[in-house]
Protein backbone atom coordinates (compact mmCIF):
# COMPACT_ATOMS: atom_id res chain seq x y z
CA UNK A 1 0.00 0.00 0.00
CA UNK A 2 1.28 3.25 -1.05
CA UNK A 3 2.00 6.13 2.01
CA UNK A 4 -0.39 8.85 1.12
CA UNK A 5 -0.92 11.43 4.12
CA UNK A 6 -4.71 12.83 3.92
CA UNK A 7 -3.86 17.19 3.48
CA UNK A 8 -2.61 19.19 6.49
CA UNK A 9 -0.24 22.28 7.24
CA UNK A 10 1.07 24.04 10.32
CA UNK A 11 -1.16 25.21 12.81
CA UNK A 12 -4.43 22.87 11.55
CA UNK A 13 -5.86 21.02 14.86
CA UNK A 14 -5.94 17.76 13.61
CA UNK A 15 -7.91 14.70 15.37
CA UNK A 16 -6.33 11.36 14.66
CA UNK A 17 -9.06 8.15 15.71
CA UNK A 18 -7.20 4.77 15.21
CA UNK A 19 -9.22 1.34 14.82
CA UNK A 20 -10.01 -1.56 12.86
CA UNK A 21 -13.04 -0.31 11.98
CA UNK A 22 -14.48 -3.70 11.44
CA UNK A 23 -16.75 -2.49 10.27
CA UNK A 24 -17.40 1.38 10.72
CA UNK A 25 -20.37 2.33 12.24
CA UNK A 26 -21.93 5.59 13.14
CA UNK A 27 -21.13 5.42 16.69
CA UNK A 28 -17.46 6.11 14.74
CA UNK A 29 -19.14 8.76 12.92
CA UNK A 30 -20.98 10.15 16.21
CA UNK A 31 -17.63 10.24 18.01
CA UNK A 32 -15.95 12.21 15.33
CA UNK A 33 -18.41 14.94 15.13
CA UNK A 34 -18.40 15.49 18.94
CA UNK A 35 -14.63 15.96 18.46
CA UNK A 36 -14.72 18.11 16.01
CA UNK A 37 -17.46 20.29 17.68
CA UNK A 38 -16.24 20.37 20.84
CA UNK A 39 -12.55 20.96 20.43
CA UNK A 40 -12.72 23.00 17.98
CA UNK A 41 -10.18 20.27 15.15
CA UNK A 42 -10.13 21.33 11.44
CA UNK A 43 -10.09 17.68 10.48
CA UNK A 44 -10.38 14.10 11.94
CA UNK A 45 -8.04 11.35 10.15
CA UNK A 46 -9.47 7.81 10.83
CA UNK A 47 -6.55 5.40 10.96
CA UNK A 48 -7.73 2.13 9.90
CA UNK A 49 -5.18 -0.05 11.46
CA UNK A 50 -3.91 -3.60 9.91
CA UNK A 51 -4.99 -4.97 13.30
CA UNK A 52 -5.55 -4.39 17.07
CA UNK A 53 -2.76 -6.30 18.44
CA UNK A 54 -4.89 -6.45 21.84
CA UNK A 55 -7.07 -8.46 19.91
CA UNK A 56 -7.60 -11.81 17.48
CA UNK A 57 -7.02 -11.04 13.78
CA UNK A 58 -9.07 -13.93 12.95
CA UNK A 59 -11.54 -13.34 9.80
CA UNK A 60 -10.14 -9.41 9.38
CA UNK A 61 -10.95 -7.97 5.90
CA UNK A 62 -8.04 -6.19 4.01
CA UNK A 63 -7.31 -3.15 5.47
CA UNK A 64 -8.49 -1.47 1.88
CA UNK A 65 -11.71 -3.20 1.74
CA UNK A 66 -12.58 -1.29 5.82
CA UNK A 67 -11.48 1.75 4.54
CA UNK A 68 -13.73 1.59 1.59
CA UNK A 69 -16.25 0.76 3.85
CA UNK A 70 -15.28 3.69 6.33
CA UNK A 71 -15.78 5.91 3.30
CA UNK A 72 -18.86 5.33 3.10
CA UNK A 73 -19.58 5.98 6.61
CA UNK A 74 -17.65 9.08 7.07
CA UNK A 75 -19.70 11.33 4.64
CA UNK A 76 -18.03 14.45 5.30
CA UNK A 77 -15.58 16.63 4.02
CA UNK A 78 -13.64 17.12 6.86
CA UNK A 79 -13.08 13.27 7.99
CA UNK A 80 -10.68 11.94 6.28
CA UNK A 81 -9.82 7.89 5.62
CA UNK A 82 -6.49 6.66 5.77
CA UNK A 83 -4.29 3.26 6.01
CA UNK A 84 -1.08 5.02 6.56
CA UNK A 85 0.18 2.26 9.18
CA UNK A 86 -0.22 -0.35 6.74
CA UNK A 87 1.38 1.10 4.22
CA UNK A 88 4.15 2.33 7.17
CA UNK A 89 4.47 -1.24 8.26
CA UNK A 90 3.59 -0.64 12.01
CA UNK A 91 1.75 -2.05 14.45
CA UNK A 92 1.55 -0.12 17.58
CA UNK A 93 -0.25 3.28 17.54
CA UNK A 94 3.13 5.09 19.48
CA UNK A 95 5.11 4.21 16.05
CA UNK A 96 2.25 5.63 14.35
CA UNK A 97 2.05 9.08 16.29
CA UNK A 98 6.38 9.40 16.15
CA UNK A 99 6.61 9.08 12.56
CA UNK A 100 3.01 11.60 12.01
CA UNK A 101 5.22 14.30 14.68
CA UNK A 102 8.15 14.38 12.33
CA UNK A 103 6.53 14.27 9.05
CA UNK A 104 3.80 16.95 9.96
CA UNK A 105 5.85 19.53 12.47
CA UNK A 106 3.39 22.45 13.07
CA UNK A 107 0.36 20.37 13.27
CA UNK A 108 -2.00 19.92 16.71
CA UNK A 109 -2.35 16.38 16.45
CA UNK A 110 -4.95 15.20 18.98
CA UNK A 111 -5.49 11.49 19.70
CA UNK A 112 -9.17 10.30 20.39
CA UNK A 113 -10.76 7.41 21.94
CA UNK A 114 -14.03 6.11 23.43
CA UNK A 115 -13.64 5.82 26.96
CA UNK A 116 -14.08 1.80 26.89
CA UNK A 117 -10.88 2.28 25.14
CA UNK A 118 -9.53 4.21 28.27
CA UNK A 119 -9.81 1.34 30.63
CA UNK A 120 -7.53 -0.70 28.60
CA UNK A 121 -5.34 2.25 27.49
CA UNK A 122 -2.71 0.83 30.26
CA UNK A 123 -2.18 -2.00 28.37
CA UNK A 124 -0.92 -0.06 25.04
CA UNK A 125 2.58 -0.61 24.33
CA UNK A 126 3.74 2.98 25.36
CA UNK A 127 0.51 4.10 26.79
CA UNK A 128 3.14 6.94 28.55
CA UNK A 129 4.45 8.20 25.56
CA UNK A 130 1.79 8.73 23.40
CA UNK A 131 0.75 10.45 26.37
CA UNK A 132 3.89 13.18 26.08
CA UNK A 133 3.43 13.03 22.47
CA UNK A 134 -0.22 14.09 22.05
CA UNK A 135 -3.14 15.82 23.76
CA UNK A 136 -5.75 12.92 24.07
CA UNK A 137 -9.62 13.34 24.27
CA UNK A 138 -11.84 10.65 25.74
CA UNK A 139 -15.47 10.81 24.42
CA UNK A 140 -18.15 8.65 26.77
CA UNK A 141 -19.75 5.73 26.06
CA UNK A 142 -22.48 3.97 27.13
CA UNK A 143 -21.52 2.08 30.27
CA UNK A 144 -17.91 3.39 30.61
CA UNK A 145 -18.83 6.95 32.36
CA UNK A 146 -17.04 6.17 35.25
CA UNK A 147 -14.04 5.00 33.66
CA UNK A 148 -12.12 7.87 34.69
CA UNK A 149 -12.67 7.39 37.92
CA UNK A 150 -11.28 3.89 38.04
CA UNK A 151 -8.85 3.18 34.89
CA UNK A 152 -5.58 2.58 35.65
CA UNK A 153 -4.18 5.20 33.12
CA UNK A 154 -6.51 7.95 33.91
CA UNK A 155 -5.38 7.58 37.58
CA UNK A 156 -1.63 7.60 36.00
CA UNK A 157 -2.46 10.70 34.27
CA UNK A 158 -5.27 12.61 37.12
CA UNK A 159 -2.72 15.61 37.08
CA UNK A 160 -2.95 15.95 33.61
CA UNK A 161 -6.93 15.98 33.32
CA UNK A 162 -8.12 19.34 32.52
CA UNK A 163 -11.92 20.56 33.03
CA UNK A 164 -14.50 19.54 30.31
CA UNK A 165 -15.12 23.62 30.11
CA UNK A 166 -11.69 23.56 28.49
CA UNK A 167 -11.98 21.26 26.20
CA UNK A 168 -11.73 23.47 23.12
CA UNK A 169 -8.22 24.25 24.31
CA UNK A 170 -7.01 21.01 24.08
CA UNK A 171 -5.35 21.02 20.77
CA UNK A 172 -2.95 23.77 21.37
CA UNK A 173 -1.96 22.42 24.94
CA UNK A 174 1.36 20.81 25.54
CA UNK A 175 1.25 16.97 26.72
CA UNK A 176 0.46 15.70 28.88
CA UNK A 177 -3.19 16.76 28.79
CA UNK A 178 -6.48 15.03 28.59
CA UNK A 179 -10.01 16.00 28.38
CA UNK A 180 -13.17 13.34 29.21
CA UNK A 181 -16.36 14.64 27.62
CA UNK A 182 -19.78 13.67 28.19
CA UNK A 183 -22.95 14.18 25.84
CA UNK A 184 -25.30 11.59 24.04
CA UNK A 185 -23.75 7.93 23.33
CA UNK A 186 -24.20 6.19 20.34
CA UNK A 187 -25.03 2.21 21.57
CA UNK A 188 -23.11 1.07 18.41
CA UNK A 189 -20.30 -1.38 18.59
CA UNK A 190 -18.12 -3.30 15.54
CA UNK A 191 -18.70 -6.65 17.81
CA UNK A 192 -22.42 -6.12 17.62
CA UNK A 193 -22.80 -5.21 14.47
CA UNK A 194 -20.64 -8.10 13.46
CA UNK A 195 -22.68 -10.52 15.28
CA UNK A 196 -25.50 -9.17 14.22
CA UNK A 197 -24.96 -9.32 10.32
CA UNK A 198 -23.44 -12.98 10.25
CA UNK A 199 -24.65 -15.30 7.80
CA UNK A 200 -28.08 -16.19 9.93
CA UNK A 201 -29.44 -12.41 9.55
CA UNK A 202 -29.31 -9.10 7.39
CA UNK A 203 -30.13 -6.41 10.18
CA UNK A 204 -27.93 -4.27 11.05
CA UNK A 205 -28.81 -2.37 14.54
CA UNK A 206 -29.28 1.24 14.08
CA UNK A 207 -27.75 4.04 16.17
CA UNK A 208 -29.47 4.96 19.77
CA UNK A 209 -28.14 8.08 21.75
CA UNK A 210 -28.04 7.68 25.66
CA UNK A 211 -28.90 10.44 27.77
CA UNK A 212 -28.61 11.32 31.42
CA UNK A 213 -29.30 14.56 32.97
CA UNK A 214 -26.21 16.17 32.19
CA UNK A 215 -26.56 14.85 28.41
CA UNK A 216 -29.60 16.53 28.17
CA UNK A 217 -28.49 19.72 29.35
CA UNK A 218 -25.66 18.88 26.71
CA UNK A 219 -28.62 18.40 23.79
CA UNK A 220 -30.24 21.34 25.04
CA UNK A 221 -27.89 23.74 25.04
CA UNK A 222 -26.89 22.76 21.42
CA UNK A 223 -29.88 22.86 19.97
CA UNK A 224 -31.16 25.97 21.86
Amino acid sequence: MRLTLPPSAPGMRIGLYGGSFNPAHLGHRHVTLAALRRLGLDRVWWLVSPGNPLKSRSALPSVEVRSAQAHRIARHPRIAVTGIEAALGVRFTVQTLRFLKRRCPGVHFVWIMGADSLGTFHRWKGFAEIARLLPIVVIDRPGFTMTPLSARAARRLADARIPEEAASTLALRPPPAWVFLHGPRSSLSSTQIRASTGPTTSRRPQARLQSTTDTANFMSSRTA
